[in-house]
């Protein structure tokens, strides 16, 4: 049976520990690459010598060429910009789309049919241009971020209940950043409601911990972001495309009318397997909720507006 193959473009923080995660987990075949020449290179050979320690059977390249991609299941796009002082959110979404909109149009070529799972920021709009420039059905271009974010958000819970971090499923919807929506209601531990465990004011400070979880990592590492979550949640998505699970994540996908919403991406919680989404699922949310989803997913239209693509 012929291996999977995954490709991870950049090598950077994220898209190496996603590498790393995806051959150790023996996953798939690996082609990691970036346009810096060596990196991609000494960071796979540093990873294949870690292979008689680990014990994992597949292999990853490290390359510059996207002729070496060619025919990929899954490709995984972390490259971009990260904020800089001085940048405003409009300078990063016009440099990571141009950054974006090359990746895409050399890896729909060598790749057709692969399903491309998007990590760049600003995530919901980069996934939106993703599929617009690749010409893939929207079903096979996803973006990680409600996974991430409800990772999260359920760790956050853990911490303040004193439970095992696996024991909570959260859920948080809506765009990656200052508009996500978690959803309390629909967030568990052990089956139970957080509504019935923590006060209102407790649920409250969590859900804005969650919302400045990334820029909380940030201020404590002063030259850096996260990565370590954010890999872990793409490697999650890559699973279940491989293995066609079919589970239920939170995920950034194209909506043609669930929740309200049609013709924008937007975080839902959607079925993961071969292909891609293969369902939105619809989960009750309150007014203020919905209300918050809306806002959510216009400002996504609004920034995706400014490419005029």
């Amino acid at each position: 049976m012929k291996k999977a193959k995954v490709t991870v473009v950049g090598a950077g923080f994220v898209g190496a520990t996603a590498a790393q995660r995806i051959v150790e987990k023996d996953l798939a075949d690996v082609v990691l690459i970036d346009i810096v020449e060596g990196l991609p290179q000494g960071k796979a050979l540093d990873m294949m010598e870690s292979a008689p320690v680990e014990e994992f059977s597949s292999k990853i390249l490290g390359t510059n060429r996207y002729e070496d991609t060619a025919g990929s299941d899954v490709i995984v796009i972390t490259a971009g910009l990260a904020r800089k002082p001085g940048m405003s959110r409009d300078d990063l979404l016009f440099k990571n789309a141009e950054i974006v909109g090359g990746i895409v149009d050399a890896c729909a070529k060598h790749s057709p049919d692969a399903v491309i799972v998007m990590v760049t920021n600003p995530l919901d709009v980069m996934t939106w241009l993703a599929q617009k420039r690749s010409g893939f059905p929207a079903e096979r271009v996803i973006g990680m971020a409600g996974e991430l974010d409800s990772a999260r958000y359920a760790y956050f819970i853990s911490e303040k209940l004193g439970c095992k971090p696996g024991d909570v499923k959260a859920m948080v919807l809506g765009g990656h950043g200052d508009q996500m929506v978690p959803v309390p209601q629909e967030t568990k531990v052990k089956g139970k409601p957080i509504t019935k465990l923590l006060d209102t004011p407790a649920i409250e400070t969590i859900n804005q911990r969650t919302r400045d979880g990334g820029a909380e990592i940030v201020k404590l590492l002063k030259t850096g972001s996260a990565y370590y979550a954010p890999s872990s949640s793409a490697v999650k998505m890559v699973r279940a495309i491989l293995k066609n699970t079919g589970e239920t994540i939170p995920s950034c996908v194209y909506l043609k009318g669930s929740y309200g919403l049609a013709d924008v991406y937007c975080g839902v919680p959607a079925k993961i397997g071969r292909g891609g989404v293969q369902k939105i699922v619809e989960i009750s949310l309150t007014g203020q909720e919905r209300q918050e989803l809306h806002r959510s997913a216009e400002d996504v239209r609004q920034n995706f507006q400014k490419l005029k693509i």
